[in-house]
């Protein structure tokens, strides 16, 4: 009887490890991978669209095309996992498993933020899924000064430096607009800095200020006040917007609370080295399904793969899987177009300066606003849609991230 791993979610995280497990394992294994939609969107490119630096269209591709032959694509909607029977339910089919990979992904619901919806597509915006960043754009166009306002609702949110990278654009965008000294632009974030790492949080802020960027920092969101023109926090603090632009509440699939495998917001409970789900045997969890302690971002994704490929062979081949993921992290940060920074860390070291992939030779800057780091910006699409297809991941070791000086 044949054996059977079963992907919920093609996404970034579902397609690499299908293809890397097909390109690993015997035809005695088949390979499910299953998704409620055909549509594969290349997540980072949605930050551009609002500033009209790429079309929506050049976005969104058939994950079909990048699923290799072997794995069998099931298009259809997942209703239930039964993690005890080892089973997985959707609309149409019912497909029992030996091991399960939950890559589910994530999505933001302005409906959990209160007062949201009643300005949403007025004088509240995100860019975070497709059309959303289509309907930004068009109004940035139509923007002529006032007060900007970037704010995160609260944590965790997906790919950390998306927010400041849209302030320091909107700079740029407003700037090349002839209209920089009518807007006032604002970060508020619930964190305690522009960044999760304070190094590199310093760094940013000090970039806000030279923009005259301000940022407002510890700022939980309670309510959003349309007609009002403000957003309050939990504790009663007021920011003036005249445009808000916002990362709603995030949550994960629904699927997963619904089948009882979450944290209660949607999230798979993971072993943050193995990215084994920590109750349920044969099961791993890899991208923004986790709950582990790293940027919800496409490199952590491809970064993850790598070990649950290996640690479900080492399962299939009778060793214990290995504490080996370090929750590795490699970002670029854009600062206008034609400029931007990079940082790369995991769970233990915080980004540092330096040079990247080579120590002392780069080409890229770590911490360090160059064109160099645009044009590797530039160059990380093609070579997404590339790896995607390969199965292969970034070309860059997971041995990357560095003690001290070590980077660079």
């Amino acid at each position: 009887m044949a054996k059977r791993i079963v992907v919920l979610g093609a996404g970034t995280a579902g397609t690499i490890v299908s293809n890397n497990l097909r390109r690993h394992l015997s035809d005695e294994w088949e390979i499910i991978v299953i998704d409620r939609d055909d549509r594969h969107i290349y997540q980072p490119g949605l930050l551009f669209v609002p500033f009209g630096i790429q079309k929506s269209k050049t976005l969104v591709k058939s994950r079909k095309k990048f699923i290799l032959p072997g794995v069998k694509f099931v298009l259809d909607e997942i209703t239930h996992v039964d993690p005890e029977k080892k089973r997985v339910k959707t609309r149409n089919h019912s497909f029992d498993y030996d091991f399960l990979v939950i890559s589910t992904g994530c999505k933001v619901v302005p409906e959990e933020n209160d007062g949201l919806l009643d300005a949403w597509g007025k004088n509240a915006f995100t860019f975070y899924y497709l059309e959303a960043a289509d309907v930004l754009h068009r109004k940035l166009r139509e923007f002529d000064g006032g007060k900007l306002v970037m704010d995160i609702a609260e944590l965790p949110f997906k790919c950390p430096v998306a927010p400041i990278e849209f302030v320091f654009l909107a700079d740029w965008y407003f700037k090349n607009r002839g209209i920089r000294n009518k807007v006032e632009i604002e970060l508020v974030t619930p964190l305690q800095g522009a960044f999760t790492k304070p190094k590199a949080a310093a760094v940013f802020s000090q970039s806000a200020k030279e923009k005259n960027i301000r940022i407002t920092t510890g700022f939980e969101l309670n309510r959003v006040d349309g007609k009002g023109g403000y957003i309050e926090s939990v504790q009663g603090d007021k920011v003036n917007y005249d445009m808000l632009v916002v990362v709603p509440t995030t949550i994960g699939d629904k699927v997963i609370s619904d089948s009882g495998m979450d944290d209660g917001i949607g999230y798979v409970p993971t072993h943050q080295n193995t990215l084994q789900a920590l109750k349920h045997e044969g099961v791993y969890v890899i991208g923004d399904a986790t709950n582990v302690p790293t940027s919800k971002a496409g490199s952590v994704a491809h970064y993850e793969a790598d070990v649950v490929v290996f640690n479900i062979m080492a399962e299939i081949h009778g060793v214990k899987p290995e504490e080996i993921f370090d929750g590795h992290s490699t970002c670029f940060i854009v600062y206008s177009k034609g400029t931007a920074s990079l940082i790369d860390f995991n769970y233990k070291i915080e980004p540092l300066p330096g040079k990247f992939p080579a120590p002392h030779l780069g080409p890229f800057s770590l911490l360090k606003e160059t064109k160099a780091n645009w044009w590797g910006k530039l160059a990380f699409e093609p070579l997404y849609w590339n790896v995607l297809l390969g199965g292969r991941h970034l070309g860059m070791p997971p041995t990357l991230v560095m003690a001290g000086k070590e980077v660079g």
